[in-house]
């Protein structure tokens, strides 16, 4: 019969506590994950065509992105503070949806993986578009904010089954 596996950040006793890491040894470790925001189809075509009122949403939505997961320890309590080497926030029209789909890369050499920080880039980035559209559509949705690809560390690479 196998072992229930617990959460890594309760100790013996039960209480939150942030995982120690110190003994683990470094290694090269990157994180992919997305976010789309779905709108109006008019919507898009504003956000395209650099339309909207409070300016270029997507470079805005790349900047916050990259910014969200620099601060990462910050918004999510019994994260590790990381030094990332590498950040990349990726956002694209789908027409199909209507609407973008973000992609956030994060990678580093470290004792922790950094799954959290590219999750955070791309929902802050989805954040920041459903922001600064919606003056024009608050019908957005953010949605599939999902980890699509994880490399490194102990437990080694992994992939989402539909990516």
């Amino acid at each position: 019969m196998s072992e229930t596996p617990r959460l890594s950040h309760l100790d013996a006793a039960g209480r939150l506590s942030m995982v120690d890491v110190s003994a683990k040894p470094e290694s090269r470790r990157a994180a992919r994950a997305q976010a789309r925001v779905r709108m109006q189809a008019q919507t898009l075509a504003l956000l395209l065509d650099g339309q909207l009122a409070k300016g270029d949403a997507i470079a805005v939505a790349r900047l916050a992105g990259i910014a969200a997961a620099k601060k990462t320890a910050d918004l999510i309590p019994l994260c590790h503070p990381l030094s990332l080497s590498h950040i990349d926030v990726q956002i694209e029209a789908d027409h199909t949806l209507p609407g973008v789909r973000i992609e956030a890369t994060c990678a580093l050499v470290a004792r922790t993986g950094v799954e959290m920080e590219a999750l955070c880039a791309a929902s802050i980035a989805a954040l920041t578009i459903y922001d600064m559209c919606k003056a024009v559509d608050r019908g957005m949705v953010i949605e599939q904010v999902g980890l699509l690809e994880k490399r490194g560390g102990k437990s080694g690479d992994w992939r989402a089954q539909d990516e």
